[in-house]
This record gives structure tokens, sequence and C-alpha cells, in this order.
């Protein structure tokens, strides 16, 4: 069976018009890809992504089949009530093919920005996830069950968007795992440590009385490329990249930083890559892959060619 494959931009600038996104997912669409992926990220400067859904919208609105998605929206800095009705509006929007990809977020300036204690992060993100579900589900939305306050519109998918949840670290795991909520890993991570992660999340899901939905997503960089020298050009950058993250991250991302490219990321001539993409489907499960796709030293040429190699993965 064909594997589904979601792409993240290869070009994303937080002042450039919405023709740079939506042109990208078209283009993404027309290759084949299942999805298309946007993080979201404050106060990062070119990189940063506020408002996910928002660029979502426009998206959907020049695409037809592409699935829209988010890799981590941040519920604990949000009103649970209006991410719910955001959310229902976006999946109306795009005709049912939205994807909510949560997350908890885990710089210190976020919350110090949206005066959230980090300390309440993870009873936030559980407690929003109940309201949204309530909301979506068509309870009451105040206490006073008579005064008629019910979510309009709901959610076009019924009862409501896939929920994925990104997570890192052993309590994020527990937590998705007795939410029983599929995880979404960090592509950053080395394979040997998405074994432990992925067979935590299931014992945690079992504790829990079983799994909702068995989706089981994989974000990896994923650059398949026939030239030698673009091929070295961009590990060299994704390396660079790695140390970067590894250096100025918190404490348990640099702990679980790889200690070399092929740890994280699958670079290589276009068989073999789609080999190892094999390979990654067999030993975690994977049913959904979300491709990071944006190189440091690759024009922007052979980031489309090296796309057309990867749609050959999805085609089969």
């Amino acid at each position: 069976m064909p594997l589904p494959i979601g792409i993240t931009p290869w070009r994303y600038d937080a002042s450039a018009p919405a023709r740079l996104l939506t042109e990208q997912a078209e283009r993404a669409e027309a290759l084949g890809f299942d999805s298309f992926w946007l993080p979201e990220s404050h106060f990062t400067g070119p990189s940063a992504n506020p408002s996910p859904l928002l660029w979502l919208a426009a998206v959907a609105a020049r695409t037809e089949r592409i699935k829209v998605a988010t890799t981590s929206f941040l519920l604990p800095v949000r009103n649970a009530l209006q991410v719910a009705e955001e959310v229902a509006v976006l999946d109306r929007i795009s005709e049912g093919r939205l994807v909510l990809g949560v997350g908890r977020g885990f710089r210190r300036a976020l919350f110090e920005a949206f005066e959230v204690p980090a300390s309440e992060k993870r009873d936030r993100f559980e407690a929003a996830l109940e309201v949204m579900r309530d909301a979506w589900a068509g309870k009451p939305v105040t206490e006073n069950r008579a005064d008629g306050a019910i979510l309009s519109p709901l959610p076009l998918q019924d009862p409501h968007p896939p929920i994925w949840v990104a997570a890192f670290g052993p309590k994020a795991l527990a937590l998705v795992g007795r939410l029983r909520l599929p995880y979404l890993a960090s592509p950053m991570e080395p394979l040997a440590k998405l074994v432990q992660n992925y067979t935590a999340h299931r014992e945690a899901v079992d504790e829990a009385g079983g799994v909702l939905d068995p989706s089981v997503p994989v974000m990896r960089t994923v650059f398949a490329h026939p030239e030698a020298t673009v091929r070295a050009r961009v590990g060299e950058g994704l390396e660079r990249q790695l140390s970067r993250i590894a250096r100025g991250g918190p404490g348990a991302v640099r702990d679980a930083a790889p200690t070399g490219l092929d740890d994280w990321a699958l670079v290589g001539e276009p068989a073999p890559v789609a080999d190892q993409v094999a390979s990654v489907r067999e030993t975690l499960g994977m049913t959904h892959l979300i491709a990071r796709t944006s190189m440091p030293g690759a024009s922007e040429t052979e980031e489309l060619q090296a796309l057309e190699h990867l749609a050959e993965c999805a085609a089969g």
C-alpha cells in the first residue's frame, strides 16, 4: 500500500506574501503529496509563524485535495474555546481536509510573553483538549446549560479533525498515551530513540484502555537527490543546523541530539532514500511520513528536484 507522505514548505518567510506558501501547496498537491504541514513558532524573526491556521486557510482556498495540517499548534497559550471555533471554521473552509497537530511548547520566552507559568503547560494542554472536544461534540460551552450556548459551526469531520500530539520526553509521551492520541515524534531524534518512544507510547495507550486512532505519524528530514555534490552540500548544512539547535535548545533537546547525520536525516540518492523510508516504516509501524523539505545549502531548483523524487515514494 502506498505510504501517505506529507511535506513542510521548502521556502518560508514570515513577511512574505501568502502566495509564497499557497504556490508551494499547489505544487505539492500536483506532485501527489498527501498533506501540507506548518509549524507554530513565536519571536523567531523571519522563521516565526504565530498563526498557522490563518496561513492554512489561504492554502485551503487554493487547493482541492491535499490535507492541511499543523505540526504543533500550541494549546497552553490560547483560549481553548476560541481554538475550537477557529479549528471548526478551518475544517469547513478546507472541506474536511484538516489534521490538527498540537503541542505544549518549550521556549521560556513563549510562556513569559503570554503570561503562562511554564509549570502549568501540561495541565493547561489537557484541559484545553477537554474543552475543545466537548465543544465539538455539541455540548453547552457555559455552565448554564439552558442558555443554548452551543458551538457553531461544528467541524465538518465527525466528531472533529484528527488530533496528533507532538511530544518530547517521557512525561509528554505518558500524557499522550493516557489521552489515547497518536504521537508525532520530533524530527531531530535518532531512530533508535524513536523506537523506544513509540514503544513507551503504545504501553501508555494500553494502560489507558486501548487506542482510538491507529495512526503512527513520523517526522523526518528527507532529501533524495542524484547528484553527490548536492547531497554533500546539503549534508554539511544539516550538520551545522543540528549543531546550532543542540547548542541553543533546552537540556532535553541537547541530551537527545543525534550524533551524526544518518541518525536523524534521510539523505542520499533517490533509490536508497526510498529504501530508508521503507525501513523506517517497517521499524516503527509508520502510517504517515511528514518530511521536512527545507534544506540548508540547496537551491530551490535542487529542493524541487528532491521533492519530485520523494513524490515517487508517495506513489509507491
